[in-house]
């Protein structure tokens, strides 16, 4: 007998155990702790990714600082990341989740013909390339694209919206409509907070954006679908008998057993939807590189120009870490607000 952790354990027993889980706790090693470690010793030096790490040189909390504290373009390219990143969470995350709930419910119902058709039609963009889905959006909202011929059709007077180069906030447009500009907002909108005004704070996802968060919450419901559909099929059916008995419409039943039932399966999806969104990358490459006005600039973006496009290494992994503390601490919060009454 061997004690280990205060347990014991047979010998043989013991050995099988470490040797089984052996291969994964290396892969584990070797492909996220190291490079975790990596990149966090990295960050706190000036290396430009092309000489070997040995020579680069400590430069202490001086990347942390150019990114949150020192005000220049770093500093106000970081919060323009950030506030960009921040907007696309808040307009993919609850669209997406709801989204994919409906169809879940929906392509549950018994009464659907051809479920299996149904299913894969709404899985098939989240097993696409989404290279090649950014290259179809790209042709859709051009200014001469099928949207605004549809728009046009509907609206006969419609003016045709560049809408992958246009950098207007949603909320400026529709302040715009209500007669409020910049030059006719009070003066306290043009107060600085983290390098960048309120009046660029309060902007909104641009055109472009929008057009972007359009593309990923259609690639991504059919995925959050399949996840909801196997929650849904797990649900004991004498719950909804037992109610359908007792009276209940089935809008009734769903707020009263299928949300309640659901809410592990609404936590995950709202988790992964959320880190999935602070780490939009491809479709941000494919489409407009940051632009237009920087306006779709996001941290993973900004992560990839720092250490890829201006070789600098230090400050890309400075930005990466960030990031990883505002994902942690952002899913602790949600795990406190969503899941807290959870049993897992």
């Amino acid at each position: 007998m061997i004690q280990f952790f205060g347990r014991s354990y047979d010998r043989e027993d013991l050995i099988a155990g470490v040797l089984f889980i052996l291969p994964a706790a290396l892969i584990f090693l070797i492909f996220l702790v190291i490079p975790i470690v990596f990149a966090v010793a990295i960050s706190f030096t000036d290396w430009n990714g092309i000489s070997p790490p040995s020579e680069a040189n400590g430069v202490g909390l001086a990347n942390y600082e150019a990114l949150l504290t020192q005000p220049g373009i770093r500093q106000s390219d970081f919060f323009k990341a950030l506030k960009n990143t921040v907007y696309y969470v808040i307009g993919v995350v609850p669209t997406q989740t709801a989204l994919a709930l409906l169809l879940a419910v929906i392509v549950n119902q018994r009464w659907l013909k051809a479920k299996g058709f149904f299913r894969t039609a709404f899985y098939f963009p989240s097993i696409t390339s989404s290279v090649v889905i950014s290259l179809i959006f790209m042709w859709l909202f051009t200014r001469g694209g099928l949207i605004n011929y549809l728009i046009g059709r509907i609206f006969p007077g419609y003016n045709p919206v560049n809408w992958l180069d246009d950098p207007t906030g949603l909320i400026h447009n529709i302040l715009g409509l209500l007669g409020v500009t910049l030059r006719s907002a009070p003066d306290w909108v043009r107060t600085k907070v983290l390098g960048l005004t309120i009046w660029d704070w309060i902007s909104g996802p641009s055109t472009t954006m929008i057009s972007i968060m359009l593309l990923n919450i259609w690639t991504t419901s059919g995925t959050m679908m399949v996840i909801f559909l196997a929650a849904l099929q797990d649900i004991p059916r004498h719950l909804y008998e037992a109610a359908y008995v007792d009276g209940a419409t089935g809008w009734r039943a769903f707020w009263s057993i299928t949300l309640p039932m659901l809410r592990p399966t609404i936590f995950f999806v709202v988790t992964i939807g959320m880190i999935g969104c602070f780490q939009v990358f491809d479709q941000i490459f494919v489409i407009s590189s940051g632009g237009p006005a920087k306006t779709t600039l996001t941290i993973a973006w900004m992560v990839y120009r720092n250490g890829f496009m201006n070789s600098d290494m230090g400050l890309a992994a400075a930005t990466a870490f960030v990031l990883f503390i505002i994902i942690f601490s952002l899913t602790l919060l949600q795990r406190r607000l969503i899941g807290e009454r959870m049993q897992i």
